[in-house]
């Protein structure tokens, strides 16, 4: 239990300084988009190509990606059912959709799944899932929609082409490469990208934090619905889907509880920073973040009593 809180204090701490850091209006009006931008862009493709590229994918091609994809594909479309029944915009879909299923693994997952599974390696599975196909998808489908919305016309290649034009997905193709080949970049090149990717994390945490100064109470402005849907699917339907599914595949144990823990992680910060990136469902992103966050405590004690 004590890993799952000091995970969390870790996270509001950083938060909380950026709150400050908006009440003081130091940074100025533009320091949200401009953290944002610079995780989204620098930052979080160093991050992905130095955390990819030293994954050990065989390793963590198991059971437990198979669940992450089952789990997080099935909360995803969900919500995306949910928006289409309800037309939604459709930006603001795919950030719903994202937030459904996109859990907060590093900073959050890494240092709870350490102390409470004392397994560091049971979140690389989620990791490898998000950062490779997950998020780069999302961003793909973003770029596309957000280019049809400024009035761009979009060819076929160009359209087919867009992962190459986007940071994240070129980052997490590079570090795939590099994972299965094995090589290894001079320590020379890698000392850098690893500064840079140090600014990932609590960029986005300090952006999002600054941005809940002077914010409208969650669900407010029309989001209210869409928001209680991606909370109900990211804090109870994803988890129950994991373990479900793990179940199926004869889990249990250590191995049922781990993918049912990285399941009940919240939503991920850099959801935020994707919807200030494209301008889409922002209100969204803000408030998935901050309420699955909160919800999230008690279920992952919740999932740890039951299944530990």
């Amino acid at each position: 239990m004590t890993g799952v809180l000091d995970g969390f204090l870790v996270l509001a701490v950083v938060v909380a300084v950026g709150w400050g850091i908006g009440r003081s209006g130091i940074l100025g009006p533009s320091a949200v988009e401009v953290l944002s931008r610079a995780a989204f862009f620098v930052a979080s493709p160093a991050l992905l190509f130095s955390t990819i590229s030293t994954s050990d994918v065989h390793a963590v091609f198991s059971g437990a990606l198979l669940v992450t994809a089952v789990s997080s594909t099935a909360a995803c479309l969900l919500y995306l059912v949910f928006a289409v029944v309800r037309r939604r915009p459709v930006g603001e879909s795919v950030i719903g959709a994202m937030c459904s299923g996109y859990v907060n693994a590093g900073n959050l997952g890494l240092p709870i799944v350490t102390y409470v599974l004392k397994d560091p390696s049971a979140i690389a599975p989620v990791l490898l899932f998000q950062l490779a196909v997950l998020g780069p998808v999302g961003a793909t489908v973003l770029d596309v929609v957000t280019s049809r919305e400024s009035g761009r016309r979009l060819s076929v290649l160009r359209t087919a082409s867009a992962p190459l034009r986007n940071p994240i997905a070129i980052a997490t193709g590079a570090g795939l490469v590099v994972a299965f080949t094995g090589w290894h970049p001079p320590e020379i090149v890698m000392a850098p990208v690893h500064l840079v990717a140090g600014i990932a994390v609590p960029g986005m945490l300090l952006a999002f934090g600054i941005s809940l100064h002077g914010a409208a109470r969650p669900g407010r402005g029309g989001t209210g619905v869409p928001l209680v849907v991606v909370s109900v699917l990211k804090n109870l339907g994803q988890p129950a889907i994991a373990v479900a599914t793990g179940t199926a595949l004869g889990m249990s144990g250590g191995a049922l509880l781990a993918v049912a823990v990285c399941a009940a992680l919240p939503t991920a910060q850099n959801m935020f920073a994707y919807a200030v990136r494209y301008r889409q469902g922002q209100s969204l992103a803000r408030d998935a973040g901050l309420v699955t966050t909160v919800v999230s405590i008690p279920v992952m004690i919740g999932v740890v009593a039951l299944l530990a």
